[in-house]
């Protein structure tokens, strides 16, 4: 019973293990009691945040607590500040601090790595781990420190209250990242949690989970780390398939947090934003970065892509804007090349797309928009194939082997009998996916209405598919290592 309050790096807390599930439950008995209590519940979710952070990523949830009065009391000084010059300083500070704690431990050794190539040193590398979801705690903190220099608000009343915003569990690790604007107000209301939004809460949890813990990991670890490992042990056929099972892979784990995390935060009165929009059904790529990671594509836009002078300074400046923007978010996502050549290639087509859309008129019918959504996602998921490849030589090999692909029947057929199980399992994703919006938003609905003992049994059979097809090895989600 001491290892369920112990840090394990084998074995990371997280939302779809049945150790969360069980404390989720015992803080949640007690939280609800808090509701005639502002102060109490505060430090008590606060608490219970720093214990989250400390069972998913070790001590590190001392940099939590550091970063947090490092922010609050700059922020302050920042907010108190007259002179337009000693305003401009402590913003400085202040994103500089969080960058150069961000570049430290995610980028010191990709930094001395490149040194060493283009100067033939031999600087040693560092022994760092890089703290669990560490990019959007830092980012959110930046965005609040902005906002405040550009009085788009009012400062958290105090030291706990911008803890709570900064540290929030079901946000902390994957996001979505949080604006102070949107939050700060939710934490001085009283605890108001209708039915409809328990059931909306409840019914996005089992989708999380599902889409996590049964799409995602089985695909994972029985097929797409298998190929992506040694690409040209594969045929053609599964390299191809490997690519496309990896986007929705990606997509069912990330959104699957999102998910359970948005609903977590409704179970507890507090909404988050919207993460994700079935990016897949998109007919462009600037469609696509309005529905994928909304809450970071947003931030992009309002904190990089703007403050670069957005599309105020011309054309040209504009694409480069773009360009620099998704490069700059590929970074983001990873210390390598590979993700600047991701987000280089979501940059390029961004700033295509905006330069041809004045002179290219293309007809709006069922036919095109069927077009462009598959020209889109292909696109995407030749980007991803960078994205997830360990290193550009296997990203080459498996390009490679796709372009040998042949159409024989008996060469599919063969591949379809040996990964039966996956292929369904991602036929089922991509079903889920792109069902329509409405049918799902009824499937809500009815889910919403039915008697608790229903939804209890609903909820009793999603628990028994995930354990059914759980796996022996804990599946960290994606988003965690960024």
């Amino acid at each position: 019973m001491i290892s369920w309050f112990v840090y394990n790096p084998k074995s990371p807390l997280l939302f779809s293990s049945s150790l969360f599930m069980g404390l989720f439950l015992v803080f949640y008995l007690i939280y609800i009691c808090t509701y005639e209590f502002n102060r109490f519940r505060t430090i008590y979710v606060l608490l219970f945040s720093f214990f989250f952070y400390y069972k998913a990523g070790g001590m590190y949830f001392i940099l939590l607590i550091v970063s947090s009065v490092l922010n609050y009391f700059l922020s302050n000084f920042l907010h108190k500040a007259e002179a337009p010059k000693q305003r401009k300083i402590y913003v400085t500070l202040l994103i500089a601090i969080n960058l150069g704690i961000l570049a430290y431990y995610k980028y010191t050794n990709f930094i001395i790595g490149n040194i060493n190539a283009i100067f033939n040193g031999d600087i040693s590398f560092q022994n760092i781990i890089l703290p669990i979801g560490i990019s959007f705690f830092l980012f959110q903190a930046i965005s609040y420190a902005i906002d405040v220099y550009r009085r788009q608000i009012e400062p958290a009343k105090n030291l706990l209250d911008f803890s709570f915003y900064l540290c929030f569990f079901p946000q902390l690790v994957a996001g979505p990242i949080v604006r102070a604007k949107e939050f700060l107000p939710q934490m001085y209301k009283k605890l108001n949690l209708t039915k409809e939004e328990m059931g909306k809460a409840l019914f996005l949890i089992m989708v999380g989970l599902i889409k996590k813990s049964v799409i995602s990991d089985y695909i994972s670890l029985n097929f797409v780390d298998r190929v992506f490992s040694a690409p040209n042990s594969y045929t053609a056929i599964e390299n191809l398939l490997a690519a496309y099972g990896y986007s929705i892979q990606i997509y069912c784990d990330f959104s699957g947090y999102s998910d359970m995390a948005i609903g977590l935060a409704l179970l507890m009165g507090f909404k988050l934003p919207t993460n994700f929009l079935t990016p897949y059904k998109s007919k462009s790529v600037t469609e696509f970065w309005k529905r994928w990671h909304i809450s970071l594509s947003s931030w992009l836009r309002d904190y990089l892509y703007i403050s670069l002078g957005g599309n105020r300074k011309g054309k040209v400046r504009t694409y480069i804007n773009l360009f620099l923007t998704m490069l700059i978010g590929g970074l983001w996502h990873g210390a390598a090349w590979r993700f600047v050549v991701w987000g280089a290639l979501h940059g390029v087509a961004l700033a295509v797309e905006r330069l041809l859309k004045p002179y290219v008129k293309i007809p709006q019918n069922i036919y095109t928009h069927i077009i462009s959504v598959i020209l889109t996602f292909h696109f995407v998921t030749f980007a991803w194939i960078f994205f997830r490849a360990r290193d550009f030589s296997t990203a080459m090999e498996l390009i490679g082997k796709v372009s040998e692909l042949s159409f024989k029947a008996a060469h599919w057929l063969s591949v379809v009998s040996v990964y039966k199980n996956v292929l369904i399992v991602l036929l089922a994703g991509f079903i889920m996916h792109f069902l329509p919006d409405k049918f799902v938003q009824r499937l809500q609905e009815l889910f919403t209405a039915t008697h608790f003992a229903v939804k209890a049994l609903v909820i009793g059979l999603v628990l028994w598919l995930v354990y059914a097809t759980a796996s022996s090895e804990i599946q960290p989600f994606i988003y965690f290592q960024f």
